[in-house]
């Protein structure tokens, strides 16, 4: 039979898995499961406890899921920082974002909105990054452009590099700040009232398409490679991804037996990736590609930065500050709020999602109050630590507990821990920069195409029979893409006098997702139009719906270490948006769900899960 879709597109299985699931009532009607039914359930709950080496493999899965996402925005950034040639500091960035990325998740699952969901780099604050460093003042110098005039160690070049990420870094910061004072104050439900549909499709597509011309470069240094890698991200995410493959698997009662694991939907892109970095190596060794650096395909070659695995420290510690003190502007601070707002909005439809594939009932306000707000303090520690880019929940990893099956949260702080441990190593992330850069544009096509189309997707709860709403939808994505163009073609046409308002127009004009959500947000709101013809019904039934077979609310989204237990007892507590109003559950003074596994009766022989050692 088909698999039932969920709401982030993914088939809600990927495993022939044998044995009982999470054995949850429902209705009174107790474990009498159809076998249809069955297949939906889930492995292990939000807040059971697999073993420890089952949450160890599949932390590491959610780290391999992230990692395109995550790598992908330092190498990014590195055209805006002036650190094309300058592989070094990039793998610096890379373990810096590692390291980030795991302390906010820790963070978001243990204090936070307490659901198994990662957090790493966000696109949504990429786009008026981009922007901010592409004003007059910081445009990179001619020299800095060509690799045999770049020496990374000379004062000069690393004081270019790092005023801009000190800049950028200000503006974070502070822009965070914005995001932490909505979550903590709970403010976020008055944005959800006039944020829907037609707003949110433009913002999010715009992110995507405003990243051609990234996506362009990387790939038309080998069209070839870039087009090999895309060919193959497609065939294994979309042609394969229902074909299972045969491992090898031992268990006490069944033996040495073969299971069917269906990889290429767990793990399409890192297959691509890997399959292309490898036969670029063979291409190199063997000379079918140039080795002059002025020929067409030479940077496909995987020789290039082969010094800075070698040059990379085995140990290095990312410490706030490491890059110096941030500065601050206005222009990069607004600019950064616009990519903050959309950032928000699509956590809150993240956690949502995250809860009905992990087993848990609807978040309540005062969690999803937390997750925002732990959110803004993830950004915050990204802005310090030097990341070059915010923290924000991460829809693929999301989508992953619908594959695996195991929704438990001590899944997901593996993961985190892993991350850390993956920053703290700087050759992990020199390896990384390694990857021939047509492989990066051939992951780039796909990886944008597919955050433009999610924007799109969000019109489904609108009315797009309507001429309003496809007036809206049109004109709000077509100015997203005209003025910005024009502004970066025309920077002088901006010239009212006040050197601050200048730069602050040039920063939110040149970000498409500012100028898209704008129109988007104003338009929707002032042009008459019923609820239900703007999508506000649909979109809130979304956000409201109940999902059955749930635990209950407290024993997943109250504080842990007793915290919740502790403050019950204060009439205050419900005055504080972010904390539960009910007394917690047993089971919240164990810390996070205690580090002992749950044992429960008839829970399915773990092995059959251990899917990602095939790797």
């Amino acid at each position: 039979m088909a698999p039932e879709k969920e709401s982030n597109g993914l088939e809600n299985y990927a495993f022939a898995i044998d044995g009982r699931f999470c054995d949850l009532e429902k209705d009174g009607e107790g474990s009498d499961l159809s076998e249809e039914d069955d297949k939906n359930k889930l492995a292990y709950c939000v807040t059971d406890i697999p073993p420890w080496y089952l949450c160890i493999i599949l932390g590491i899965q959610h780290c391999l899921t992230a990692f395109g996402g995550i790598i992908a925005i330092p190498l990014i950034l590195s055209q805006g920082l002036c650190l094309q040639h300058d592989s070094l500091t990039q793998g610096h960035l890379i373990s810096t974002i590692f390291f980030v990325s795991g302390v906010c998740t820790l963070l978001q699952v243990t204090f936070g909105i307490r659901l198994p969901i990662l957090q790493g780099g966000t696109f949504t604050l990429l786009a008026p990054s981009m922007a901010m460093l592409s004003m007059p003042e910081w445009t990179c110098p001619a020299w800095t452009q060509n690799a045999s005039l770049v020496n990374a160690t000379s004062p000069e070049y690393v004081e270019v590099w790092q005023s801009r990420m000190r800049a950028l870094q200000g503006s974070i910061m502070v822009g965070s700040l914005f995001q932490v004072l909505v979550g903590f104050s709970g403010l976020i439900g008055l944005f959800m009232r006039f944020i829907g549909p037609l707003t949110i499709a433009p913002t999010i597509s715009l992110i995507g398409l405003s990243l051609y011309d990234s996506a362009g470069m990387n790939a038309g240094n080998h069209w070839g490679i870039s087009t090999m890698t895309t060919a193959l991200i497609i065939l294994f995410s979309q042609y394969l991804r229902h074909i299972p493959v045969p491992f090898p698997t031992y268990s006490k009662t069944k033996k040495l037996h073969t299971t069917k694991i269906y990889i290429f939907q767990i793990l399409p892109v890192l297959l691509g990736i890997t399959l292309s970095w490898l036969i670029c190596y063979i291409f190199t060794i063997s000379d079918v590609l140039p080795s002059q650096p002025g020929q067409y395909g030479y940077l496909a070659r995987t020789d290039l930065k082969g010094d800075v695995i070698v040059q990379a420290p085995w140990f290095r510690f990312p410490y706030p500050g490491q890059w110096g003190l941030p500065t601050v502007s206005l222009a990069g601070v607004v600019g950064i709020l616009a990519g903050v707002i959309s950032s928000m909005i699509e956590s809150v439809g993240d956690y949502h999602a995250c809860a009905r594939l992990s087993g848990a009932p609807p978040p309540p306000k005062h969690a999803i109050n937390r997750g925002i707000g732990i959110e803004g303090l993830g950004c915050l520690l990204a802005g310090a630590w030097g990341t070059g880019n915010g923290t924000t929940s991460y829809s693929e990893n999301v989508g992953a507990l619908g594959i695996t099956k195991v929704g438990s949260r001590m899944v997901i702080i593996a993961g985190g821990v892993l991350l850390i441990i993956m920053g703290l190593f700087g050759k992990i992330g020199a390896i990384f920069t390694t990857i021939p850069t047509p492989v990066v544009g051939g992951m780039f096509l796909v990886m944008f195409g597919v955050i433009s189309a999610a924007g799109v997707s969000n019109l489904q709860y609108a009315d797009m029979n309507s001429s309003r709403n496809i007036f809206i939808f049109g004109f709000s994505m077509f100015s997203g893409l005209v003025i910005p163009n024009w502004i970066f073609k025309n920077p002088d046409a901006i010239a009212t006098g006040v050197v601050e308002l200048d730069q602050l127009l040039q920063v939110l004009l040149t970000t498409s997702m500012f100028v898209g959500g704008f129109f988007g947000f104003f338009l929707d709101n002032t042009i008459p139009g019923t609820k239900r013809e703007r999508g506000i019904i649909a979109w809130n039934k979304i956000h409201l719906d109940d999902s059955s077979n749930t635990l209950e609310s407290s024993e997943v989204y109250n504080l842990p270490f007793g915290i919740s237990s502790f403050l019950s007892s204060y009439t205050w507590v419900r005055y504080v948006p972010f904390l539960p109003l009910n007394a917690p559950s047993s089971q919240d003074t164990s810390g996070v769900d205690s580090l002992e596994a749950k044992k429960q009766p008839g829970k399915p022989e773990p092995s059959h899960i251990i899917r990602s050692v095939a790797l």
